[in-house]
Formats: structure tokens, C-alpha cells, sequence
């Protein structure tokens, strides 16, 4: 492999011995902090000023700066992400003995609220390119294999990129056609991970029925402890979470429904919305970065080209690299909550970079449908192959907004020389 050190191909400048960090975190909260400091003080300071700690003015406002964000109509706080994808779920319409088809390959609580809502997942394998659900096999299989009361197919924007929302419209406008006395199949977004996004310049969060999103402290838009928001562009569902959101209380003390204490903390939207204002130019960062990461890779002969927008057939091409990077959609806004690659050796490799300390992760090393407590699914090794193959190959390097340059170029240089 070529060395990124010393290369006189490198996209941009050099790198010396003596420059090479002494670690390069997966993420490195303090930067930010160290930034914005003052604002964030200052905002929890005016919550602790005015006594209201549970929603309230604070989270009123910032419901109403992401539904601007997102291009949704209305925007619900809620206590986590969790929270916010069985209260999209609920308001889609999902009720008890509903089924929902979603990916194989995510993290658990894209399911777990599934069944929170008493209905079943369905898992659906993945593309091969992006790792986001497959929209072909799960139109294939509302046409053969019929699942039974499917109320809503909730796709993952994996990792900050969205799915193909159009193949989803139109999956869901043929079975409507095909089955007019049935109830409708709803779209559910979850957006965890892609705050920002967009698609064929529509915002993650205006694409379906519902989407939740979170707000964990390592998300692009990350609170100082647990918090989530979901939106929506109808009044009804927006009014029916609040409600839910509240114990099923549409006012105080009278309850027309179980629901759950779902709600936010006045310091954690204050806290929300001193980032907000700073969320457009992270997220350009971090397209900055996994620029840089994606020229140094084609540089060093890790990857057979460095082109970021690629299909699926183009990415299993690459299969004779020891580097493969992710496929990306041309209508997707891509925020990078993740840079995601897929290796060979993984768990050596990791190791290496460990020593190295250089952080990463695995997202995720598991899917959902081989997880022990969806046994009772009947489903096994061998059902979803593209999924089981990313979770032994996938692997998350360093990525936030504050990342330098030379840290980026120690961690391929690392790469490269583990595969020399």
C-alpha cells in the first residue's frame, strides 16, 4: 500500500513523523463543549432561573426549530429516542397483533419499540451498497409472502444516509391499490442517526407518516443526557403524541388512554437548541471528512476507487480490496453520523488500531433477527447473508466535526500499513 505520509499523490498536504497524534478518539465531545461552553452555560442557566424543568417553554421552542429543520409540520419532545420511535410507531396506527417490517441491521431499539407497541417485526435483509433496508425484497415479500396485518414499514437512515424513501412510496401506493379495502401501510421513519439529512431534497422527517429521531449524547445533534423528538405532518398524530407522551393525559389528572412518562427536560431542549444553531455546519464537517477520508483511501490503494457515489454492484467490485466503502445514493444528503467501512481481517484490524489508539466501533456486530430475544421469530443464520456479512465486516472510524486533517491521515496511514 502506498504510505500517506509520504506520498507525492496525496489530495492534500503532509504529514510529519513528528505531527502523528498520540490518539485519535471515535468521538471527542469536549471539542465541542470547549466551543460552545458559554452558550450552553448560559441556556441552563435560564431553565434553572425560571424553575420549569419538564417541558414548557424551552422544549415548545425547540419543537418548533426542528419541525422548521426537518420540514415537518409539527414536532413532539420526548424523553429518548426510544420514546420517540413507539410514539411514531403508536400514532402510525400500530396497535397489538400488527406486524412491521423493518431491517435486519440496526441498533435494537429500532425493533424493541416494535414490540413495545405490541405488534411483530418483520425483518427485511439489506442493500449490499448501503446497508440500508432493501425496498425490492420488501415489496417482494408484501407480494408473496403476505405478512400477516402489516401496519407500517419502518426503514433506518443507516448511519446519517436515507433510505430510498421514493422505492417506499411507491411499495406502499401499489399495496393500497392492490388491497383497497385494507387498512393503509404507514411509513415510519427512524432518523436516529440522520438529523439533517435529506432526500431528493426533502428532509429526513417529512418523508413518512411519522419519524423519530434521537438526541444520546454521541449523535450529531446530542443532548447532555437522554432525549428525542419525533415529527409529523399531521395534527391529529401530533396531538395523540403529546398526549401519549404524558401518561395518555389530555389534561391534567384525566387520562383517555395508557400512555407512558415520555417527556423532555427543559435542560436538555435548551441545551438542544444552543446546537441547533451550529447543526448545519457540523454536519458540512463531517461531509468535509469523509471526503478526505475517501481520497485517502483511493490514495493509498486501499480501496479500488474513491468514488462516493456508487451502486451496489460497484461496491461488490471491490471485493478484491482490503478496504470497501459504502455505497452512496446521488439523492441522498448524506450527514455522516457514522464513516463506515467495510474490512477485511476486522477484528484484527481493530485490534491494531486499538494499540494504535486510534478509537472505533462496530455498528453492529449482531442482527437484530439472530438476537436471542427474537427467537421466537424462527429465524436463523443463513435468512438475512448481506446483513450477517456487514456486522463480520463493518467498521467505524473516527468521525465528529472537530476531527483534524492529520488525524484523519494517521488513521488511513494506520490502515494502510496493517494491510502492507
Amino acid at each position: 500500500m502506498k504510505s500517506i505520509l509520504s506520498s507525492s499523490d496525496k489530495p492534500a498536504g503532509n504529514l510529519s513523523p513528528e505531527s502523528i497524534p498520540l490518539a485519535v478518539p471515535l468521538l471527542d465531545l469536549r471539542r465541542q463543549y470547549d466551543g460552545i461552553r458559554d452558550e450552553v452555560l448560559a441556556a441552563i442557566t435560564r431553565v434553572c432561573d425560571s424553575q420549569t424543568f419538564i417541558l414548557g417553554p424551552e422544549v415548545e421552542a425547540l419543537e418548533l426549530e426542528i419541525a422548521e429543520l426537518t420540514g415537518a409540520s409539527f414536532a413532539v419532545g420526548c424523553a429518548s429516542g426510544t420514546e420517540a420511535l413507539w410514539l411514531a410507531l403508536v400514532a402510525a396506527g400500530v396497535r397489538p397483533g400488527d406486524s412491521v417490517m423493518t431491517t435486519a441491521f440496526s441498533f435494537f431499539a429500532s425493533a424493541s419499540a416494535i414490540v413495545r407497541a405490541g405488534a411483530t417485526p418483520v425483518f427485511v435483509d439489506v442493500d449490499p451498497g448501503t446497508l440500508n433496508i432493501d425496498a425490492a425484497i420488501v415489496g417482494r415479500q408484501l407480494r408473496t409472502k403476505r405478512p400477516e396485518n402489516v401496519r407500517a414499514i419502518l426503514p433506518v437512515h443507516l448511519y446519517g444516509q436515507c433510505a430510498d424513501m421514493v422505492k417506499f412510496d411507491r411499495i406502499v401506493e401499489e399495496h393500497a391499490a392492490e388491497h383497497a379495502q385494507e387498512s393503509g401501510i404507514a411509513i415510519v421513519e427512524d432518523a436516529a442517526q440522520a438529523i439533517g439529512a435529506e432526500w431528493s431534497g426533502r428532509g429526513a422527517g417529512a418523508l413518512g407518516a411519522t419519524a423519530a429521531f434521537s438526541f444520546y449524547p454521541t449523535k450529531n445533534l446530542s443532548a447532555y443526557g437522554d432525549a428525542g423528538i419525533v415529527t409529523t405532518t399531521c395534527p391529529r398524530m401530533a396531538e395523540h403524541m403529546r398526549q401519549l407522551r404524558n401518561h395518555g393525559s389530555p389534561r391534567r389528572y384525566y387520562h383517555s388512554e395508557f400512555g407512558w412518562n415520555g417527556r423532555m427536560d427543559a435542560i436538555q431542549a435548551a441545551v438542544l437548541r444552543v446546537k441547533l444553531a451550529h447543526i448545519a455546519d457540523w454536519n458540512q464537517s463531517r461531509r468535509q471528512h469523509a471526503a478526505t477520508y475517501d481520497e485517502l483511501f483511493a490514495a493509498s490503494g486501499l480501496t479500488s476507487n474513491k468514488a462516493s457515489i456508487q451502486t451496489g454492484d460497484q461496491i461488490s467490485n471491490q471485493s478484491r480490496t482490503p478496504v470497501r466503502l459504502l455505497a452512496r445514493s446521488p439523492q441522498a444528503k448524506h450527514v455522516f453520523h457514522q464513516y463506515v467501512i467495510r474490512a477485511q481481517r476486522r477484528d484484527d484490524l481493530r485490534k491494531f488500531l486499538a494499540e494504535r489508539k486510534i478509537g472505533s466501533e462496530i455498528y453492529y456486530p449482531l442482527p437484530l433477527h439472530l438476537q436471542p430475544v427474537f427467537a421466537y421469530l424462527g429465524l436463523k443464520a443463513g435468512d438475512m447473508p448481506v446483513a450477517e456479512r456487514a456486522a463480520q465486516e463493518v467498521l467505524a472510524l473516527p468521525m465528529f466535526p472537530e476531527l483534524a486533517e492529520s488525524e484523519i491521515r494517521w488513521v488511513v496511514e494506520s490502515i494502510a500499513e496493517f494491510y502492507s
